[in-house]
C-alpha cells in the first residue's frame, strides 16, 4: 500500500518531529531554562575551542619531551608574552593613529558640512530646507540619548558577561587541553563493538576539519595583516597599521571579510585624495592575489573543499539569522557536517556492500 512506503514513514517522522520542536517553542517557561544554558555555556565554549585549537599544536609539540601540565604552563607563558610584546611595540603607535582618526573625520566633515550647508543656502529652497534638516537631525540626537539611557543596564549586563566571559575561558581552555584527548573514548565507549572504528574515524575527520580552519584562517590573516601593513607603508597611506590591523581580522571571515576590511582604508584614502584610493586598491588586490596563489593553498590546500559560491550563500544565511556571530561559526559547522553526512554514508554503503 502506498502509506506503508519509505517516503511517506520518512515524511510523517519528520511533520512529528517539527511539531513537537513547535509546541516546546510555545512553552516558555519549559524552554527558557535551556535557552539560558546555551546562552551562558555557547560563547565561552566557542572562544575556548577556537584558543585549543590554536595552542595544541603547541603543547603537543613540547609534550613530548616534558609533562602536559608543564608544556599548557610554558605555552600559556609564550602567548602572554608574545602579547605583552605585541602591546608594547604597537600599543603607542596604534592609540595615536586612532586619535588621529577621530580627529580627521570630524574636522573633514566638518568641512563637508560647511560647503553643503553654504549650497543649500543659495538654494531657493534653502532655509525652509536647512531647518527641516537641523529639526530631523536634533530629534535624532535626542531619541539616540534617549535610547541609551535607557538602556544602561542592559550595556553593563552586557560588558558584566564578557568580563565573566574573559575570565573564565583561560581555566577552560587549561582542561580542553589537558583532557582532551580523553574525549573521543568517552565518545567511543558507548558505540556498539561493530561501529568503533567508524565512530573513530568521524571524529578524527571532524577533529581534522575543525583544526585545518581555525589555524589555517589565523595563519591567511596573519598574512594578510603584514602584507597589507608593507603595501600601506609603501604608498604612503596615513593610519596604516589600525587599517592592517582592522583588515585582518576581518580577514578571518571568509570571501566577505577582506572587502569589509578594505572599507575603512578606502575612506581614509578619500581624505588623501582619489589617487590614493587606486593605491590601496591595488595594495588588496596584490595581497588577494598572493594570498590566493602563495598561502591559501599551503596552508588550507583543498581540506574544506567548499565551492566559493556556496561559501557566499552560507554566510548571508547565517548572517541574517545570527549576526556576525553566525558569520563566524557558519564555515566550520557547515563544513564538519557535511564530513559527517559523507562519512555515514560511506559508511551505509559499505555495510550495505558488506551484508550482499
Amino acid at each position: 500500500m502506498w502509506i506503508k512506503r519509505p517516503f511517506f514513514k520518512y515524511a510523517t517522522g519528520t511533520l512529528l518531529i517539527l511539531l513537537i520542536i513547535f509546541l516546546f517553542g510555545k512553552i516558555d517557561y519549559f524552554v527558557w531554562p535551556f535557552q539560558k544554558l546555551i546562552a551562558t555555556i555557547f560563547f565561552p565554549i566557542l572562544i575556548s575551542g577556537i584558543i585549543y585549537y590554536i595552542m595544541r599544536p603547541f603543547v603537543t609539540f613540547f609534550s613530548k619531551y616534558i609533562s602536559k601540565n608543564i608544556s599548557i604552563l610554558i605555552v600559556y607563558l609564550l602567548f602572554i608574552g608574545a602579547g605583552y610584546l605585541f602591546v608594547h611595540f604597537t600599543g603607542t603607535p596604534i592609540a595615536q593613529q586612532v586619535q588621529q582618526l577621530s580627529e580627521q573625520f570630524p574636522n573633514k566633515f566638518d568641512k563637508i558640512s560647511n560647503v553643503s550647508h553654504n549650497m543649500v543656502k543659495h538654494n531657493s529652497l534653502g532655509n525652509s530646507s536647512l531647518r527641516m534638516i537641523e529639526k530631523k537631525a536634533s530629534s535624532l540626537s535626542n531619541s539616540f540619548l534617549q535610547h541609551v539611557e535607557q538602556n544602561i543596564t542592559n550595556i553593563l549586563s552586557i560588558v558584566t558577561s564578557i568580563a565573566t566571559v574573559l575570565a573564565v575561558v583561560p581555566f577552560i581552555v587549561f582542561y580542553f587541553l589537558r583532557d582532551g584527548e580523553k574525549l573521543k573514548p568517552a565518545l567511543l565507549k558507548n558505540l556498539p563493538v561493530e561501529h568503533v572504528e567508524e565512530g573513530n574515524l568521524l571524529l578524527v575527520d571532524i577533529d581534522k576539519t575543525f583544526s585545518a580552519y581555525i589555524i589555517g584562517q589565523c595563519i591567511i590573516a596573519l598574512s594578510d595583516g603584514i602584507l597589507m601593513y608593507i603595501g600601506f607603508c609603501m604608498i604612503g597611506l596615513n593610519n596604516s597599521l589600525v587599517l592592517a590591523i582592522f583588515a585582518m581580522c576581518m580577514t578571518i571571515v571568509p570571501f566577505i571579510g577582506p572587502v569589509i576590511g578594505m572599507l575603512p582604508a578606502i575612506i581614509v584614502a578619500l581624505l588623501q585624495g582619489p589617487f590614493m584610493v587606486l593605491k590601496v586598491i591595488l595594495v588588496v588586490i596584490v595581497t588577494q592575489q598572493l594570498d590566493g596563489h602563495l598561502v591559501t593553498p599551503r596552508v588550507m590546500g583543498k581540506k574544506l573543499n567548499l565551492h566559493p559560491l556556496t561559501v557566499i550563500f552560507i554566510l548571508l544565511i547565517s548572517g541574517a539569522i545570527y549576526g556576525f556571530v553566525g558569520i563566524i561559526i557558519a564555515i566550520p559547522l557547515y563544513s564538519v557536517i557535511k564530513v559527517t553526512l559523507k562519512n555515514v554514508i560511506r559508511f551505509y554503503k559499505l555495510r550495505k556492500i558488506e551484508n550482499m
